[in-house]
């Protein structure tokens, strides 16, 4: 197959046994790869009901046909598992230049299984795979284990490691992958514990396979022809990163604050992108064979963190450790965001867990003496502290490991009223409330709280009413396919956007054909979008959700936004409960969320 390793590695822990086995043709047309293969993969393989901490859980590292091809934007992995967060189906993409060297490894996909009998870090080559110990690394941060690695394994080779915070199966423990000109982040849904679980420190790849493309004339055209609207819509990205949000979104009403009190901070310009840039840009970084450079090497040249050299934050970390936190000190988020990779944390969830422990002591439901640390609204100071507490389960530490919604069922009855998240999983910085297409793919989407299931994207688009929830079911059902897709082939979600479309429409139909040789339409990408979803509901579904699972935070449906440009807007019981009939009506579900037999069919999941 042209664009396709066409194999697959198992690999089992616990006896270090490796198996190979051959891709076929049809699964890879019918699901692309990446994300699709992975829940085709992990649906198969992990029993319902499998604690994610068990041997049984599965994590499968895939990539897709144009991964490692001239397609910017290429060098994307995916990484899945049943995540220990929300005991359901999830994924996660990261860049970097893993995921083009997985690639070359001729495997199209990774699983691994079982439980490690020490600690111990994987090596994946052309022939198979190898466990080693990791004794030594056990404890180490992300970066120091990745740069261990790659000493010890060779300059071509890649990796990816997890943090204290892995190990010490934090629910939202993260993974993170160093190279010279970008780091790659592998951040929610708590993947990272569930390598912790299994003794697994990092996972390591080197090869040098070739990707073979079926019609690279057709290809290049292609990509010469999204060359300069893909340089325009990237510009703000190219020159600020994704903290240029912050500005545009906080004027619309729509920047979570105080946890979600307001939708507008005061102080956003302090911690926006024009701002960061001015005083802390240090060198642009980009991911393999990517023109845009979305990434942001900042340094803070004076002061308490002088001499700190990281990752700039994103505007979702920005949104969680900041806003939402009552924060505008711009060094500390650089320093909080650097700690969290390190230590291997996702910086959403941990922002927005502690967010809501804010308002919890202001309520009176926590005390200081509960937290054993000084923190509230505004306390940079009390944050840092427990970010590095929580990553080693430490004290209150400990608590905050578990995630803002099972937090909040250990503090208080009515404490879980007070939690932005969906499925468990803490919401992200695109608003619930101001922005209707989300309210409705909140609910629906199988991760939950993410806002790479249904994009937000369109949603700023002048012209675009936000505010009504008319047409918005079908809108999430559209936005979800395109994203499924994306996460198959694998494509980083901006270049796909603001170069090819922000819907499935003809130029990734003639990626796909120019790539693969296969005859492939528009209308066929949409189906396969339709087939990963389903299969993930199905895996869901096998895990008991329902229709009373595809709900909203109770502030979203309850609490009005109470001031700015988007003052008034919500989404009540009744119009999210019309909005799923809608949906699921759409998709052939039935009325409690379940996929019909003859859905499942036409789809060929049947």
């Amino acid at each position: 197959m042209k664009g396709y390793g066409g194999r697959v590695l198992a690999v089992d822990l616990a006896s270090g046994a490796t198996r190979i086995e051959s891709l076929a043709e049809r699964t890879a047309r019918r699901l692309l790869g990446g994300n699709g293969l992975a829940a085709r993969l992990l649906y198969d393989r992990v029993p319902p009901g499998t604690d994610p901490f068990a041997p049984a859980n599965a994590v499968v590292f895939s990539v897709g046909p144009i991964t490692d091809t001239t397609v910017p934007g290429n060098s994307r992995a995916c990484v899945a598992s049943k995540s220990p967060l929300t005991g359901l189906f999830f994924d996660s993409t990261f860049g970097g230049r893993f995921p083009a060297t997985l690639k070359r490894t001729g495997f199209d996909a990774v699983v691994i299984t079982g439980r490690a009998a020490r600690p111990s870090y994987l090596v994946v080559t052309e022939t198979g795979a190898l466990l080693k110990p990791a004794d030594q690394l056990w404890g180490r941060a992300t970066r120091d284990t990745v740069q261990a690695l790659v000493l010890a394994e060779g300059g071509d080779a890649d990796a990816i490691a997890i943090g204290p915070a892995g190990e010490q199966r934090v629910r939202f423990a993260a993974m993170a992958h160093y190279w010279k000109n970008r780091e790659g982040v592998s951040g929610r849904g708590g993947l990272g514990a569930v390598l912790g679980a299994k003794q697994l420190k990092a996972v390591v790849v080197t090869g040098t396979r070739k990707t073979e493309v079926a019609d690279p004339a057709a290809l290049k055209a292609l990509v010469e022809e999204t060359r300069e609207p893909l340089k325009k819509g990237t510009q703000a990205l190219s020159t600020y990163g994704t903290p240029f949000l912050v500005g545009p979104i906080n004027a619309l009403g729509g920047l979570g604050a105080f946890n979600l009190k307001s939708e507008v901070f005061a102080e956003a310009r302090l911690v926006g992108g024009e701002e960061m840039k001015a005083h802390y840009h240090d060198r642009d970084t980009t991911c393999l064979k990517c023109p845009v450079a979305c990434g942001k090497q900042y340094a803070i040249p004076e002061g308490e963190f002088a001499g700190t050299r990281a990752k700039m934050p994103e505007y979702e970390t920005i949104f969680a450790l900041g806003p939402m936190l009552g924060i505008a000190n711009p060094e500390a988020l650089i320093r909080a965001n650097d700690l969290c990779d390190l230590l291997g944390l996702d910086t959403i969830s941990m922002g927005v867990t502690l967010a809501f422990v804010c308002e919890a002591l202001e309520r009176g439901w926590l005390t200081k003496d509960d937290l054993g640390v000084d923190f509230g609204w505004g306390n940079w100071r009390g944050m840092l502290t427990l970010v590095e507490m929580t990553a080693r389960r430490e004290g209150f530490g400990a608590r905050l490991a578990e995630g803002a919604w099972r937090l909040a069922e250990s503090v208080h009855p009515d404490a879980t009223k007070l939690v932005y998240a969906v499925k468990r999983l803490e919401l992200p910085a695109h608003s619930a409330r101001a922005l209707k297409g989300l309210s409705i793919g909140y609910a629906t989407a199988t991760r939950g709280g993410s806002h790479h299931d249904t994009r937000p994207t369109p949603q700023y688009a002048q012209g675009f009413d936000r505010r009504s929830a008319k047409d918005k079911p079908a809108f999430a059902v559209r936005s979800q396919h395109f994203t499924a897709v994306g996460d198959s082939l694998v494509m980083c979600r901006f270049t796909a956007e603001r170069g090819y479309g922000l819907f499935l429409e003809e130029p990734y139909a003639r990626m796909v054909r120019a790539v693969t040789g296969w005859d492939t339409t528009v209308e066929e990408l949409e189906r396969v979008g339709e087939r990963i979803i389903n299969l993930e509901r199905l895996f869901n579904v096998r895990e008991g959700v329902r229709r009373r699972d595809d709900v909203l935070p109770w502030k979203v449906m309850h609490e009005p936004i109470p001031e700015g440009p988007s003052a008034g807007m919500y989404c009540p019981p009744d119009e999210l409960g019309a909005m799923l009939d809608a949906y699921y009506a759409l998709r052939g579900w039935d009325r409690d969320g379940v996929p019909t037999p003859s859905r499942l069919a036409a789809l060929e999941l049947g």
